[in-house]
């Protein structure tokens, strides 16, 4: 029956060719947050792995021309998985569908024709190292993980659905992003679950090859079932944190009219009576204001999402001195807000951030942190002064769109341990979320999901928080103005959430970090030693095999 199956899509040609692998491509997708099907990716790979056995190299033409089938196969595939992974980007265009309606179609057909591109290198490198028998795998494993780096890396990088996502579908599996990373987790993936392929041609060694991929899959999973119970989670003493979660509509975000009751939305949410895990109200002892002080009663500190104000906070005398009657003396707020700067000597229009602030008592700014890594056609256009000359805008509709600020930085605020803060999408990128020299003991991740409305993007948002955790040994205070918020320890364990559309609050301490992961300590070293060695025997059996 395998054999079979093999067979048909080994020769298959042409656009039924195209069409199975694209579907093999979207079927992946159901590996990804919020779903975690993994299994299907032992149908969807060895689809792929049938489907270039058949891309043949030509006998004329230079090598890239002989590439060309198997770059169309890995193309078709990548097509499939971004456009099933990703057709939640498209909601965003419907917030003003007025003016950003008609380009949903556009936007996403192009993102999955773009993206797919790699996952067309990808085979292309594979073809490259092909040879038969299990030694093939290995060749798309190094192929898939050169493809992904890329991807996360080349025009500021897009590191969001990698294909090592699929093994981190629940705590034991994506413990071994410890050890490998984000990156590392696909060339493992590759392995394990292109594997069955090998079983079509029924040979002994084939057979010996799959179970040790068996073998290695439980042995990871096993490792990270030991790893998690081993590793209890432990919190910072005296510090409580409220996350509050608003879920304000996205067309209601920077409404002008809303400014009062945007900010009366925040206050009742942050003023509600502190309660605990078991959602009882903690006791008189355990609150910070117990003693006189003002503040939120239960709760050191407050957190609010990305953008969190439809204005610019510091020019809002009434909205401070709104948040210093809240806070008072003994609750520091961390919020999202729209910082500016007035124009420097030579420029037109004042610069605007994408911020964070850390307010203290009278909403005395303690420390800021500006948001490096921009989205682009979000927060700033390619070429802005042409294109907007031309009539287009970004998202935002920011004229000028946003300035980027210098850089991921490890900031410092009283009463709190060294936090390394990240707003909206730069938690997504692997190996790029510390400052390496000055390690925080904690990350503060705000965000402003409504964009995507009930969509999977949200949860495809959390599940790669949680991995950044896990990567780093660090918590993750995680707020999204309408989900997933969460409270995240340093294994990626929920501590406690919010679900994506609830409005309220979540109350929990701050988990501890753990000590220094191999990836942190690593960094890709572990996940380049398995690459060398699948390119070794791809590249050994590829020689081989010609001669």
């Amino acid at each position: 029956m395998l054999e079979r199956v093999a067979h048909a899509v080994t020769l298959s040609w042409g656009w039924r060719r195209a069409a199975a692998v694209a579907v093999a491509g979207a079927l992946g997708a159901l590996s990804l947050a919020p779903f975690h099907v993994f299994p299907v990716l032992w149908i969807s790979f060895p689809v792929l792995v049938w489907a270039l056995d058949g891309a043949a190299d030509l006998k004329e033409g230079g090598r890239l021309v002989r590439l060309g089938p198997a770059f169309r196969i890995g193309w078709a595939f990548g097509f499939g998985w971004f456009l099933a992974g990703l057709w939640w980007i498209g909601v965003a265009f419907l917030v003003d569908a007025k003016e950003f309606g008609w380009l949903l179609p556009i936007a996403v057909a192009s993102l999955s024709i773009g993206l797919g591109l790699f996952h067309g290198l990808a085979a292309a490198i594979a073809r490259l190292l092909w040879s038969e028998g299990p030694a093939r795998i290995a060749a798309l494993a190094v192929g898939f993980f050169v493809a992904d780096w890329l991807r996360g890396h080349v025009l500021t990088g897009f590191p969001w659905n990698l294909i090592g996502y699929g093994f981190a579908a629940n705590e034991p599996m994506m413990q071994i992003d410890s050890v490998l990373g984000g990156y590392g987790l696909t060339p493992l993936a590759v392995l394990v679950f292109a594997a069955p392929a090998v079983l079509a041609e029924a040979r002994s060694a084939d057979r010996r090859f799959v179970a040790a991929m068996a073998a290695l899959f439980v042995a990871v999973v096993g490792w990270g079932a030991w790893r998690l119970a081993a590793t209890p989670v432990e919190f910072f003493p005296d510090l409580r944190f409220r996350i509050v979660q608003p879920a304000i509509e996205q067309w209601d975000m920077w409404r002008p009219d809303r400014k009062t009751s945007t900010v009366e939305r925040y206050v009742e949410l942050s003023s509600r009576p502190a309660v605990g895990p078991d959602g009882q109200p903690l006791p008189t002892g355990l609150r910070p204001g117990a003693d006189g002080g003002r503040g939120v009663p239960g709760v050191t500190h407050l957190v609010w999402p990305e953008s969190a104000f439809p204005f610019v906070l510091t020019n809002e005398p009434w909205a401070l001195s709104t948040i210093a009657q809240l806070i008072g003396d003994r609750t520091t707020l961390l919020t999202g807000a729209v910082r500016v700067e007035t124009p420097a000597a030579g420029e037109v229009r004042p610069r605007y951030y994408n911020s964070i602030y850390a307010l203290g008592r009278d909403a005395d700014i303690l420390a800021a942190y500006d948001k490096a890594h921009l989205v682009p056609f979000g927060e700033y256009l390619p070429f802005q002064e042409t294109l907007e000359s031309l009539g287009l805008r970004q998202l935002t509709k920011l004229r000028g769109g946003y300035s980027s600020g210098p850089g991921i930085r490890t900031v410092t605020a009283p009463g709190l341990p060294p936090m390394g803060p990240l707003v909206c999408y730069e938690i997504v990128f692997p190996g790029a979320v510390v400052d390496r020299a000055n390690r925080p003991e904690w990350l503060l991740n705000v965000t402003n999901d409504a964009w995507y409305g009930m969509t999977p993007g949200p949860w495809q948002h959390l599940h790669q928080a949680r991995l950044r955790a896990v990567e780093e040994g660090l918590a993750v205070v995680r707020d999204a103005n309408n989900g997933v918020s969460a409270m995240i320890d340093p294994m990626g364990r929920l501590v406690a959430h919010l679900t994506l559309g609830a409005v309220g609050v979540v109350d929990a301490g701050l988990p501890r970090p753990i000590a220094p992961t191999v990836w942190a300590r690593w960094g890709m070293t572990p996940t380049l030693a398995l690459v060398f060695v699948a390119f070794a025997w791809a590249g050994y059996r590829r020689v081989h095999s010609v001669h």
